[in-house]
């Protein structure tokens, strides 16, 4: 059975939904409505340069990957064995397993993305070459406990995420130790203990909302487990401080035997990292 994935913030480009926005103006409609401003014009002009700015960036990708998803099944897909998401792309993953309507989905992710993008001072950048134990094993000689590895991406792909001086800071010692580090044009510590404010203002945030049980299975970021009925509220908010397992995710999925991961959404990054973990890199 296929299982389908879902990317997040770093996927978005300019142009993407460009075939998907006038297959759902209804949808198009009701999203321009809670958002304020036109979607479309967004994705497909994108004049003011916001399309890469996280207040903006969340809500657009959960649009194009929803839109996506709606598409492959209103074409006839069937509906997958199990769902995932790398970060933002779990809201997809949530929606596809029917937990909450695509606007309700819209209305967290847009909140989300304002909490996310206050938190000022942080940093965040991609480790290449080395693995987990690696980069863990030199956090913790040199002392420096406010970096922490935000997304396990693949066996030797991973994000590191604190204070931006201290991102910085560690840097040389990485790529001395054989890693190629590529700094994140991002505004703030994504999964990291820093984005604490942001979760703890998403809690009382979704404190209005009911979710129903997943229909399909969805596999957490936080912990490559499914999602159980029961924590919801409690798992995505866990999620903006914690790590992204998705090295883990995909085992997971592998080791359920589902051989046909498909990436439902924007681009194809999620499927360069799943054929990383195929082959143990």
């Amino acid at each position: 059975m296929t299982s389908y994935v879902f990317p997040g913030q770093g996927s978005q480009h300019k142009g993407m939904g460009e075939k998907l926005f006038s297959e759902f103006p209804a949808l198009i409609s009701q999203a321009n409505a809670i958002l304020g401003y036109s979607i479309e014009t967004l994705c497909l002009e994108d004049t003011n340069g916001y399309l890469n700015q996280t207040k903006y960036t969340q809500p657009a990708l959960y649009i194009v990957n929803a839109l996506s998803y709606f598409k492959k099944i209103q074409d006839g897909a069937n509906k997958p064995g199990y769902v995932a998401g790398h970060s933002l792309g779990e809201y997809n993953a949530l929606l596809a397993a029917e937990v909450f309507d695509f606007t309700t989905g819209l209305r967290l992710v847009q909140k989300r993305g304002e909490l996310m993008s206050q938190a000022q001072g942080g940093g965040m950048a991609a480790i290449i070459g080395l693995k987990a134990a690696q980069v863990l094993e030199i956090l913790q000689q040199h002392h420096i406990s406010n970096v922490v590895i935000a997304n396990y991406n693949s066996y030797t792909q991973l994000v590191i995420s604190g204070l931006k001086a201290s991102v910085e800071a560690v840097q040389p010692i990485f790529e001395q130790a054989g890693g190629m580090v590529i700094p994140l044009k991002v505004s703030g510590a994504f999964h990291s203990p820093l984005m604490q404010s942001a979760k703890e203002s998403f809690i009382e945030f979704l404190k209005d909302f009911n979710f129903n049980r997943p229909q399909i299975q969805v596999i957490a970021n936080i912990n490559a487990k499914p999602y159980e009925a029961d924590s919801i509220a409690k798992t995505l908010a866990d999620q903006i401080t914690g790590s992204v397992c998705w090295c883990d995710t995909i085992q997971y999925l592998l080791n359920k035997g589902e051989e046909s991961l498909e990436e439902v959404g924007c681009g194809q990054v999620l499927t360069g990292l799943i054929n990383r973990i195929k082959n143990g890199k």
